[in-house]
């Protein structure tokens, strides 16, 4: 039972105000003490890690993302399309992914958010084409090799063009592979422990690619399963026109209907909604994960994340589809999202504090893992995230936390996950990233080529 000390950091984030000022102790993958500004620690430790050059946080954590679009980053074509001209666009390469090339995806996706700083990933995974029936199974081999947690979502797409729905037809399952295939991966898969590696939810893709008989079934098997559902909800005007013409109500009367309202959902996006649907959706306890970068690619609009907070939501951040986003860093998600929300809230209620635990704590609430990850905490989970200021852009800075989103931190010094070293200055431990980017050209080439 080794017992490090991480050893007076230049500043620590515990969105909580602990005092850690002087490091923490850490064993066996978890926090055991926090150690307080000129204090030593209170038992023993067998090593140090002297952190004084360095700006520590809790492992930031993405609510949301797609990792298979790494392979569809700023294609010209839909560089300047709105959301569904883009996903009409999009769907008939992406339905020709294979394999090889999933798990490609997914590891520069990954790769990209631990050294962003990232140490737990969401991903919404609803391609399914015949040739790519196992698709989560090759994202867990994936996340493994590189040592990253991650909420690995089932998802699914029903409706297609035939029945009014917006993807091509063949790129949708039937309900009973679809619940058949959920369960399974649930039963295989799905970690329920403390230090959990890989955790399984459901996820519906969206009102316009899923019929309503599968909305409510999965989500009365998250609650026999006893998991997390996701979906997309309120990203647009179209979305939300889409849910009136064809269902006759708007896009929260539909969440409620299909058995979705409740503290079980997280949704990405959530920007269009009324004072009404803010309020029910906070006394259902739903979460909304905030993709600002997502957002204003596709000139989607502003999540109302302050509003939603008072009415009783959590907010977390992703950093959404990397066909939209395009780039897989929290950190600049989190900058991003400051930013944004300063339009709409103004700059002394939106500080990069509140960004950050939107990063943190945030996410690890939409994910149901806020009893373990998101905070510098006894008895949290050892997932760090640290940052160095001596680059030119911090030259002249004073307040550490703030000057990571204020001067634009965009990379992770180090980065710890579960007590173990992912990144190392700079640098990916466990995969060749020069190997991993040569092999992921060559699929993004090959796939627009199919």
């Amino acid at each position: 039972m080794t017992i490090v000390w991480i050893k007076n950091p230049l500043a620590v984030f515990t969105a909580n105000d602990q005092d850690a000022r002087g490091g923490v102790l850490i064993s066996q993958g978890k926090i055991i003490e926090l150690v307080g500004l000129n204090a030593l620690p209170r038992q023993d430790y067998d090593e140090i890690f002297d952190a004084k050059d360095l700006v520590m946080l809790p492992g930031l954590i993405n609510s949301h993302h797609h990792f298979y679009q790494t392979l569809t980053r700023a294609w010209a074509p839909v560089v300047n399309a709105p959301l569904f001209p883009w996903l009409k666009t999009l769907y008939p390469i992406w339905a020709k992914l294979n394999p090889e090339q999933l798990h490609l995806a997914t590891q520069v996706a990954l790769a990209e958010l631990l050294l962003s700083g990232c140490t737990f990933a969401a991903d919404h995974h609803y391609l399914f084409p015949n040739q790519l029936n196992r698709a989560i199974d090759v994202q867990v081999n994936a996340a493994q090799d590189l040592g990253i947690r991650v909420m690995l979502t089932r998802g699914s797409m029903s409706l297609g063009e035939d029945a009014g729905g917006l993807p091509p037809q063949h790129t949708v399952q039937n309900m009973d592979i679809i619940l058949k295939d959920s369960e399974r991966l649930v039963s295989k898969y799905h970690q329920r422990q403390e230090d959990a590696m890989v955790n399984i939810a459901l996820a519906p893709c969206s009102p316009f690619s899923v019929t309503q008989d599968i909305m409510r079934e999965s989500a009365k098997l998250a609650v026999a399963l006893d998991v997390r559902l996701h979906s997309h909800l309120a990203e647009t005007i179209d979305e939300e026109n889409f849910c009136l013409q064809n269902f006759g109500m708007r896009t929260v009367d539909y969440l409620e209907s299909v058995g979705c309202l409740n503290e079980r959902t997280w949704l990405a996006h959530g920007i269009h909604f009324n004072a009404d649907e803010i309020r029910r959706l906070g006394q259902a306890k739903v979460g909304i994960c905030h993709c600002p970068h997502s957002n204003m690619r596709l000139a989607s609009g502003i999540c109302p994340t302050l509003d939603l907070t008072q009415a009783g939501s959590k907010i977390g951040l992703g950093v959404d589809g990397s066909a939209s986003g395009d780039a897989s860093n929290l950190l600049l998600e989190a900058r991003q999202a400051m930013y944004l929300q300063r339009l709409k809230y103004g700059a002394e209620k939106i500080t990069p504090e509140l960004a950050l635990s939107w990063a943190t704590h945030g996410s690890a609430q939409l994910l149901g893992r806020e009893q373990h990850l998101g905070q510098i905490a006894e008895g949290f989970q050892a997932d760090f995230a640290f940052y160095r200021l001596d680059d030119i852009r911090f030259s002249g800075s004073h307040d550490p936390i703030a000057a990571l989103l204020l001067c634009g931190a965009d990379r992770a010094e180090h980065v710890m996950v579960k007590g173990d070293w992912v990144v190392k200055n700079q640098s990916l431990v466990n995969v060749d990233i020069d190997e991993l980017q040569a092999k992921h050209r060559v699929a993004a080439k090959a796939l627009l080529a199919a």
